[in-house]
């Protein structure tokens, strides 16, 4: 990793500032902050919160901060955009000590991607972010939805992990924690075993048995594939049930937005999802297009407009970086 940043650092100008993703800042970082010594050791101890990101991000952060030693350093965490959310969201029905000892509650995920996404939504619809009552949803290796009322995230289905919520490529989503208790204590299945699974080798793939990327799903299917046809199937059923208990939290829906991977490039997706939500006001015949700009997909007079917003996360850091330098 030092090598391949040593070279990217050959090739363009020297950087006046570093940006760093971080998808989980625990419980005690809730804003993006400058890195320092004493916030690197706070995220050592919650790597473990988000296993298939923080430890990986963390060895680039230490390679960067080693090559680039005179420039500061910002850590930009998906978590801050959802630390608005409701009480009635944000706690599990837990006892109290749980929830105090072990921070444990609903921190939300993908928080620079929806950032992104709000501002070009509200862009495409002449609309200022704080006027605007969506949902979107991030659709991608992770997955996720999340309501957003004048601006702000009020409730999001990823919870105090990256693991809960909709099915994605490789993780389950949300599986009654009394099966895990099950497997646990009746069949004796290693906790690191379960967790492994749980992470890396369920959902999508699991379910068609070949592949995690809906690309080759869709082409599965129509071969007749029928593992393929159920995992989408439970894919695009799970993001309805999604859409829909976020669309609980507004009084009011004035688009449904799409963003990430397979949000972006996967019409056939985004066509099943909103055609099973009428109640919604949403509707198929969306524009099967791949986006490479914000685009308005459904129908021109739309009761709720669909809307699709290339991912922008690397631009999201970009924009909090220099916010933050510039605040400080």
């Amino acid at each position: 990793m030092p090598q391949t940043l040593r070279q990217l650092l050959k090739e363009g100008p020297p950087p006046a500032a570093a940006g760093h993703r971080l998808v989980h800042g625990g419980p005690e970082l809730r804003s993006h902050t400058l890195l320092d010594d004493a916030v690197r050791a706070r995220l050592t101890q919650v790597a473990e919160l988000a296993p298939l990101h923080v430890p990986q991000a963390l060895t680039v952060m230490d390679a960067a901060r080693e090559l680039l030693p005179g420039v500061p350093h910002v850590a930009c965490f998906d978590t801050v955009f959802h630390s608005g959310l409701t009480p009635a969201a944000r706690e599990y029905a837990i006892p109290a000590d749980w929830r105090d000892m072990y921070g444990l509650r609903r921190y939300g995920f993908h928080g620079l991607s929806y950032a992104w996404a709000l501002a070009r939504t509200a862009e495409l619809l002449g609309r200022r972010p704080e006027q605007l009552h969506l949902v979107m949803v991030h659709l991608g290796g992770g997955c996720s939805a999340c309501a957003v009322r004048n601006g702000r995230s009020i409730d999001t289905t990823m919870g105090f992990t990256p693991l809960e919520g909709l099915v994605m490529s490789r993780r389950s989503g949300s599986i009654d924690p009394g099966a895990l208790t099950w497997l646990l204590t009746r069949k004796h299945l290693p906790a690191n075993e379960i967790e492994d699974v749980l992470n890396r080798r369920s959902g999508l793939l699991a379910l068609s048995g070949t592949s995690g990327d809906t690309r080759n799903l869709v082409r599965s299917r129509t071969a007749g594939d029928e593992r393929a046809a159920l995992a989408l199937d439970v894919f695009t059923h799970q993001c309805r049930r999604g859409i829909a208990g976020m669309a609980a939290s507004l009084s009011r829906l004035d688009a449904l937005v799409f963003t990430g991977e397979i949000g972006e490039d996967q019409p056939e997706v985004r066509e099943e999802v909103c055609a099973g939500l009428s109640l919604f006001g949403l509707t198929g015949g969306l524009r099967p297009l791949v986006a490479e700009r914000p685009e308005i997909v459904s129908e021109p007079g739309a009761r709720v407009p669909v809307v699709v917003i290339p991912t922008g996360e690397a631009q999201q850091i970009d924009v909090e970086t220099r916010a933050l330098l510039d605040r400080g």
